[in-house]
């Protein structure tokens, strides 16, 4: 074995760079257990700060944006942002309030898409002949599946997300078909809303 000295300055920082990374292989089993603690994280803050989503009506369209963001970000237990989102296209234009809304509760799904990846990484090894066939199901009709639960007023489309995480659906597409479902239902929100509270 070569002494440490005797090895030239370059590998020297070569070896201690190569000893302080951590194995691929133990990174990759910690990465879902991760996504399930930010997931549930995430999902217990918003819980805890529910009380107080509203005032961020007092910002206009980026406040329908966080209010939508943080309504969606829990897992099973609803946060009706909706309502606030509404009240808003009083004032505000209903297209660019419900784009803008649409996109922040697709961004804020994505919680339930990270734990259902995380728990399906975790339970596949154990039973991956009876998941593989679910998730075959979930791939072929995934647009559908997401973009139809999405757009419909359902407190059950975290399901979709857990469903598709676990399925692994590529992230963007859920976030894009989400997206897609939740824009056009927060845009009919949005004209309903000013149509009723402005009287046209």
């Amino acid at each position: 074995m070569v002494p440490y000295k005797k090895i030239a300055p370059a590998n020297q920082m070569r070896l201690i760079r190569m000893n302080g990374r951590k194995n691929p292989g133990e990174l990759e089993k910690k990465k879902p257990y991760a996504e399930i603690a930010i997931a549930f994280l995430a999902g217990a803050m918003v819980l805890v700060l529910s009380d107080r989503i509203g005032e961020f009506a007092e910002f206009g369209y980026f406040g329908a944006f966080a209010i939508s963001l943080l309504g969606s970000a829990t897992i099973l237990v609803p946060v009706p942002g909706w309502a606030v989102v509404a009240a808003l296209s009083k004032t505000l234009d209903p297209l660019l309030l419900g784009v803008l809304a649409g996109m922040g509760s697709a961004i804020g799904e994505m919680t339930a898409y990270l734990f259902g990846n995380g728990v399906a990484q975790l339970l596949l090894e154990k039973r991956k002949k009876d998941f593989e066939k679910y998730r075959e199901m979930m791939r072929e009709n995934d647009f559908w599946a997401i973009f139809v639960l999405s757009f419909l007023p359902n407190p059950l489309f975290d399901i979709a997300g857990l469903a598709a995480g676990a399925s692994k659906v590529h992230w963007a597409r859920f976030l894009l078909f989400c997206a897609l479902g939740r824009v056009l239902r927060f845009i009919l929100f949005g004209y309903a809303g000013s149509f009723i509270l402005n009287g046209i």
